[in-house]
């Protein structure tokens, strides 16, 4: 049994794939599937039920496969450590972000990262909050830069900045000539909502205190994947939607028939918040990004850290 077994082991229950997992791995699909195979002689136990259809984990199979993790994880921190104590401001820094994020506020610090630390490479991934916080969990990410409280003792939270929602609306609504827009003001407008597992989402529902995705109008119940295709929508007419301040740098904002205002709501806004395990060794790393982050802000947004 070696590390890279535990690899193969890990990539196959993940994916429930082997292609996708020998692609992960960087290795052909048969080298894969004949290393698992000694792995199993070498445990006598079955890990996989595999068919031509599906790959499924056997019970046996989830129990080693904690272990499995256990042991990279401690491979991970042995690696981070070593790396840590050479530089900790050099070699990759795994980084995940929201969608509703990740588009306005990586293009704001990577240039000044490279510039600063011409040695920390940002690796970045866009997953929505559940599964980055999986991913932190498995040694996958090394931190995540998030919109929701998270209470987990494994993990280290640094709040970044508070910011702001706007509304957008197409440019010939009522609200074009509004001096200000409440929550009053929104009752019975289509207020259209990202796909579920989207913070923001939940976050709008919250704010004008919707029961349910429904009680907005006709197109309130839309199931959105991205920011983009709400203010399409709106664009189009077919109701208004939530954007946070950050999003007011896209192009969206010029030209496109959409206006957008800040919200007079109490409280209408969101915390961005970097989340970390505890055990992460590179703390110099997640503060160097932290301070980039900062002092590159816009003045939309209100900075909390440090």
């Amino acid at each position: 049994m070696n590390i890279r077994d535990l690899q193969y082991f890990i990539a196959v229950a993940d994916y429930r794939h082997f292609g996708k997992a020998a692609q992960r791995c960087f290795v052909s699909q048969p080298t894969l599937s004949g290393q698992l195979k000694k792995l199993e002689e070498e445990l006598g136990a079955i890990l996989f039920e595999r068919t031509n259809r599906s790959v499924e984990i056997t019970p046996i199979g989830e129990l080693l496969l904690r272990h499995a993790r256990e042991i990279m994880e401690k491979v991970d921190a042995m690696q981070q450590l070593a790396m840590a104590h050479q530089d900790p401001l050099a070699g990759p820094l795994r980084i995940g972000a929201i969608p509703t994020l990740s588009p306005y506020l990586i293009p704001l610090i990577i240039s000044p990262l490279q510039q600063q630390f011409p040695q920390l490479k940002l690796v970045l991934s866009e997953e929505l909050t559940d599964v980055l916080l999986e991913r932190l969990r498995n040694h996958e990410i090394d931190a995540a830069l998030l919109a929701t409280d998270v209470d987990d003792q494994e993990f280290d939270t640094t709040a970044l900045f508070d910011e702001p929602f706007w509304i957008a609306y197409p440019r010939k609504h009522a609200f074009y000539t509004s001096d200000k827009i409440t929550a009053r003001d929104l009752k019975g407008e289509n207020i259209l909502l990202l796909a579920e597992g989207h913070c923001l989402a939940d976050q709008a529902m919250a704010m004008f205190h919707m029961e349910d995705r429904t009680r907005g109008g006709d197109f309130a119940d839309l199931r959105a994947a991205s920011l983009e295709t709400l203010i399409q929508m709106v664009r189009a007419g077919f109701g208004l939607t939530v954007v946070p301040a950050l999003a007011m740098q896209a192009s969206w904002t010029t030209g496109s028939g959409v206006v957008a205002q800040q919200l007079s709501i109490r409280n209408a806004s969101r915390r961005i918040s970097l989340v970390t395990r505890r055990s992460f060794p590179r703390k110099q790393a997640l503060q160097a990004l932290c301070k980039v982050i900062a002092d590159h802000l816009p003045n939309t947004v209100h900075i909390v850290f440090p």
